[in-house]
């Protein structure tokens, strides 16, 4: 190992004699330079070798190859760069090498090299850095979508990454970043070519010797593209992204029309489609007179939503599904963002189709929140109560529609709503309760007697969902204080939350050693009785079973000294 590491410390003299003599470092910095690669070199040829020795050994020469631009820039010397940067460079690649040759499997490492290789090394050396990490990683398209990216842009040789994407396609024949790259590479390169003939053109020059097929520049290469991949990808969010796509060049708008009819042709069935349509309609062209006038804008724009919103009627009528309502209401609030004069316009058509999309049973949980919120503002009581009941009918499970739907009427000031806090306990997943039990408790301490709060601190307490019985056991005990002070606290205690201990203890004591450890900590607390923890210690021990046990001694453990 000595012998192989000197050599290569040997092999560095010529660069490092050549950094002496031009003046870019001194003797002192050079034998420096020689004692830490001599260090880094022995740890590279262990037995047991680390990454993050390769790791700190490039980023050791990466930062000399700093250093010495830096230093070439202070003292404006550019000569010797063959005898001083290249050798470091090859011998950056080749660390780089040996390292993902080890470990293969590091996507990481190998971008690694790729970012050096964008900055120092040659663009031949980043096709081959890429060529063998795709040989290894050949089922990640992000990495072929990088390398084709790469071959346009660095080397710029359409063909090499033209290659690359068919090569990507063998593996991945059906993914759509693949595709949408590989068309957006075909329409740049198109555009390059019509560039370059229209800067020759200029010049005046003779195009004899260049190739401008008409077929290639109108754009027929991305079209094959196109056909290929919709023939294999037949999604309606797909096909607009590529019209998306298409329509970022100028020179497109034969193959636009072309994907467009596609589309409408063949994905009428899917709300992507309509939707789409229908904002299409937004960027028609106005009139440019009426332009000229802030009336005459406002006009134009009302007029483009009209159009829009005829288009979603359209949808509507031939495609009744959630996800068409949904884009609709969608688009409908997008546009009450807007400032304007036509808001109350924009308003009234909103309610109309979320009560139409309700009435379909189509409206999605989360937009009976905007309803309501929509009618509220407006003072619409009896609208927003109405909306509120029939919400939680339509979403009767829906934890989050019954607190919207509760709130709403809490803020309305209902006579109904005990009864709906009741409701909603027997609709929803007990597990998922807490919040129905929460905002119960916080609107009849502010609406009802105490002794209707008391009835309803007492049943939660014996609630089978131990989170909402701990809950409950917390806001009773704090109710309590805050309403009689320490005695009332006390005898909550004492009458009700040791029952509700033992009770809960009886089904939960053989498996949940936290019962038992709040029940000690409730006992140690300013309100408990210290004496009786040692009897409900004694008592864990007998009832917990498997590994609970071993856990409860842990924790009783860190309880006693204070880390609990």
């Amino acid at each position: 190992m000595a012998e192989i590491v000197q050599q290569r410390i040997e092999d560095r003299i010529p660069e490092l004699e050549q950094l002496e003599r031009v003046g870019l470092f001194t003797k002192k910095e050079v034998k420096s330079i020689i004692k830490r690669v001599t260090a880094l070199e022995y740890k590279l040829h262990r037995l047991i070798v680390n990454k993050e020795d390769f790791i700190a050994y490039i980023q050791y020469e990466i930062n000399v190859l700093e250093l010495i631009k830096k230093r070439r820039a202070h003292i404006h010397y550019q000569f010797k760069r063959e005898e001083i940067e290249y050798p470091i460079i090859h011998r950056i690649n080749s660390i780089f090498k040996r390292a993902t040759n080890k470990w293969k499997d590091d996507v990481q490492l190998w971008l690694s090299h790729v970012a050096f290789c964008k900055k120092w090394a040659t663009k031949s050396q980043i096709s081959k850095v890429f060529s063998a990490m795709l040989a290894i990683h050949p089922d990640k398209p992000a990495l072929w979508i990088m390398a084709a990216k790469s071959e346009l842009e660095d080397r710029n040789s359409s063909e090499s990454a033209r290659h690359l994407f068919l090569r990507a396609l063998r593996f991945h024949p059906n993914d759509k970043k693949v595709y949408q790259e590989y068309f957006r590479m075909e329409l740049l390169h198109c555009e390059k070519l019509r560039k370059q003939k229209i800067q020759l053109e200029q010049a005046q020059m003779d195009l004899g010797e260049y190739e401008f097929s008409p077929e290639i520049l109108s754009g027929k290469l991305a079209e094959v593209v196109y056909k290929d991949a919709t023939g294999k990808i037949k999604e309606a969010e797909f096909v607009i992204s590529l019209l998306n796509i298409a329509a970022i060049f100028d020179f497109t708008k034969d193959l636009q029309e072309s994907i467009l009819q596609d589309l409408q042709t063949n994905y009428t069935d899917d709300s992507s489609t309509w939707d789409f349509m229908a904002k299409r309609e937004l960027e028609a062209p106005g009139a440019g007179e009426e332009l000229q006038t802030a009336k005459g804008r406002a006009s134009d724009i009302n007029r483009r939503e009209e159009r829009c919103c005829q288009v979603y009627e359209e949808g509507v009528k031939s495609l009744n599904t959630e996800p068409m309502w949904t884009c609709y209401v969608a688009f409908l609030l997008e546009r009450m963002k807007r400032k304007t004069n036509s808001l109350s316009l924009r308003q009234e058509r909103l309610l109309g189709v979320l009560q139409r999309a309700h009435d379909c049973s189509l409206l999605k949980e989360n937009y009976y929140k905007n309803w309501l919120q929509i009618l509220l503002s407006s003072g619409d009581a009896e609208g927003a109560a109405s909306v509120a009941m029939t919400a939680t009918q339509r979403y009767s499970q829906s934890v989050t529609m019954w607190s919207l739907s509760l709130q709403t009427l809490m803020e309305l000031g209902s006579r109904d709503i005990g009864r709906c806090f009741q409701d909603a306990l027997k609709h929803v997943n007990p597990k998922e309760s807490l919040p129905l039990w929460q905002l119960q408790f916080e609107w009849s301490k502010a609406n009802q007697s105490a002794e209707e709060t008391e009835a309803i601190l007492k049943r939660g307490l014996l609630s089978a969902v131990p989170a909402v019985a701990m809950e409950m056991k917390e806001c009773y005990l704090d109710w309590s204080y805050s309403t009689g002070g320490y005695k009332k606290a006390r005898k909550t205690f004492t009458s009700n939350l040791r029952d509700y201990y033992e009770r809960v203890l009886q089904e939960f004591g053989t498996s949940d050693e936290d019962l038992w450890l709040q029940y000690i900590r409730e006992e140690l607390g300013p309100l408990g009785q210290p004496e009786n923890c040692g009897k409900i210690h004694w008592r864990a021990m007998k009832f917990l079973e498997g590994e609970s046990v071993e856990r409860f001694v842990s924790k009783y453990a860190l309880l006693q000294t204070g880390h609990l």
